[in-house]
């Protein structure tokens, strides 16, 4: 039996007292690149929150939440096999850490780098060769707090990949970036796919979403609302009820833009 990269099964998860998912099932199977589209409110940040062990479903409710097949992980070991990349970390990472030191940490899922780790040289050189794929070798002395926007997107992505990681999970990349960066960024998004990489990308964003994604779940009010193949899914129609207002939607090269009829 193929192994599910994500398997949420009748989850029930609040924040705060909010209950955001009450009944919550998903699948997203391993090697199958997928996009979590919704409107702000739809439960993308706490399903995030759930996958990185942050918050814990309702015990007692029936449910269950597996990862790569198992539903109990060493959070660290979790970690390591499937990269989180959010803006909570963006804006919680240290911002004295160096550049370098923001790659090593990803050995040891850390916010920067301590005393008490340790590093070995091969570990160090493929620190290196991600800096050098990535195009940031020279910031590698640089403070986090120090670089752009897109800078610190790429040392977290770095972070993300030193530990090779079969699967990524990306929150609205390129929030914060212009143009030219956002393209740049979802390049180096689409390559990982080339690679056998699977990407599971959250946003609201439709721009966001790289050709290399094929498969598309729209979640509204913590409920999948319909899910599918890209081509199947995003549709004005559907696009249209699930932002609550009449779209258009358009394709050109693989990516998808909509706009107000």
């Amino acid at each position: 039996m193929a192994t599910h990269l994500l398997e949420l099964r009748n989850v029930t998860a609040y924040r705060g007292r909010t209950r955001v998912f009450d009944g919550l099932s998903l699948v997203i199977p391993d090697g199958e690149s997928t996009v979590i589209l919704g409107p702000n409110g739809a439960g993308k940040t706490t399903l995030l929150k759930m996958l990185n062990r942050e918050i814990y479903p309702v015990a007692g409710e029936g449910g269950s939440i597996r990862i790569l097949g198992r539903e109990l992980w060493n959070v660290w070991e979790l970690r390591s096999r499937f990269g989180i990349l959010s803006h909570d970390l963006q804006h919680e990472y240290l911002q004295c850490a160096k550049g370098l030191s923001v790659i090593l940490s990803g050995y040891y899922s850390s916010i920067d780098t301590w005393k008490h780790q340790e590093f070995s040289r091969e570990e160090r050189d493929a620190a290196g060769a991600v800096m050098r794929r990535l195009g940031v070798e020279e910031l590698a002395g640089r403070s986090f707090g120090e670089m752009s926007t897109g800078q610190q997107r790429r040392f977290l992505l770095g972070r993300a990949l030193v530990s090779d990681p079969g699967a990524l999970l990306f929150d609205e990349p390129t929030t914060g970036l212009d143009l030219s960066a956002s393209f740049r960024y979802m390049e180096i998004v689409q390559q990982l796919m080339r690679e056998g990489k699977t990407v599971v990308l959250v946003t609201h964003h439709m721009h966001e979403i790289p050709p290399g994604i094929s498969r598309v779940v729209l979640l509204r009010e913590g409920r999948v609302f319909a899910e599918g193949e890209k081509e199947r899914v995003l549709t004005s129609p559907l696009l249209s009820e699930l932002f609550g207002m009449r779209l258009r939607v358009f394709e050109g090269n693989g990516f998808y833009q909509a706009l107000p009829v």
